[in-house]
């Protein structure tokens, strides 16, 4: 597998565009980049190729890779951020990618819907769980002409400390994933139910962001603090590893967050 991280030489909290974001709580450079280092070495022990984008001044959330794009059938879908703060990353997203030779599905203008990434997209086989409801918007997966439309699978988000899919849903194969129902319409939660076996978090584990963990086959890399999924995903034959992410939950994100499948 490959990923696509960005070192976090920028990171901060400069603004407030989710919950979990206050200015009133710094982030320790000093931790963020220890704990950014571990993730980095714990997911190239479980044997994925890293590739890094750089990291550019006034764009602190950069270091959240996830939301740079989905890879979708062997092309990049580039994202349209909703909040202003990001939405100076995507070309600096979409210039690395353009030089890694990966071709691009789609062009952004300012009337493109909302939609950011794999933050809001995940796939499970050949099934896409999308979210929709707070940074992306419905209407951009039913325009888009390069989607399986009949492999959608919508997923409303109703909290917004659950803002992107990946901060409550996670696929660990084509057959299984954990999830906070919680975050999720009724409406979602029984569609979501029909098309894939789901394990439930429980409340104060989905608040550390348990869900937003790293699959590499077997190996799940998540936020630590999480023992009770950690257990029930280990009697189910993955291994578990636990990453401290606090510094990163202070934004609003964790391993997944930092992290872009790009093959």
């Amino acid at each position: 597998m490959r990923i696509l991280m960005c070192q976090p030489e920028f990171y901060g909290i400069e603004y407030e565009i989710n919950p979990w974001m206050s200015l009133e709580y710094k982030v320790d450079h000093n931790a963020a980049i220890t704990q950014w280092d571990n993730l980095y070495q714990k997911i190239s022990e479980c044997g994925a190729q890293i590739d890094l984008v750089e990291p550019k001044p006034g764009l602190p959330d950069m270091v959240f890779t996830a939301n740079a794009g989905l890879l979708y059938k062997n092309q990049i879908v580039l994202p349209h951020f909703k909040h202003k703060e990001r939405q100076g990353e995507l070309p600096h997203f979409k210039t690395w990618f353009e030089n890694a030779g990966f071709d691009i599905a789609n062009t952004i203008s300012s009337d493109t819907p909302y939609f950011e990434g794999a933050g809001d997209a995940l796939l499970a086989g050949d099934k896409l769980f999308v979210g929709y409801g707070f940074r992306s918007d419905r209407l951009f997966y039913e325009e888009a002409d390069y989607f399986n439309k009949n492999k959608l699978i919508y997923c409303e988000l109703t909290d917004p400390y659950y803002y992107h899919i990946d901060t409550c849903f996670c696929p660990l194969n084509e057959n299984l994933a954990i999830w906070y129902p919680h975050a999720f319409s009724t409406e979602s939660q029984k569609r979501m139910a029909e098309e894939i076996e789901l394990i439930p978090v429980a409340e104060n584990e989905a608040k550390r962001f348990a869900c937003n963990a790293v699959v590499l086959g077997k190996n799940v890399i998540m936020p630590s603090d999480c023992p009770e999924i950690k257990h029930t995903l280990e009697q189910r034959g993955f291994t578990v590893h636990a990453c401290d992410m606090q510094e990163y939950l202070k934004a609003g994100g964790a391993c997944k967050c930092l992290t872009l499948r790009i093959g």
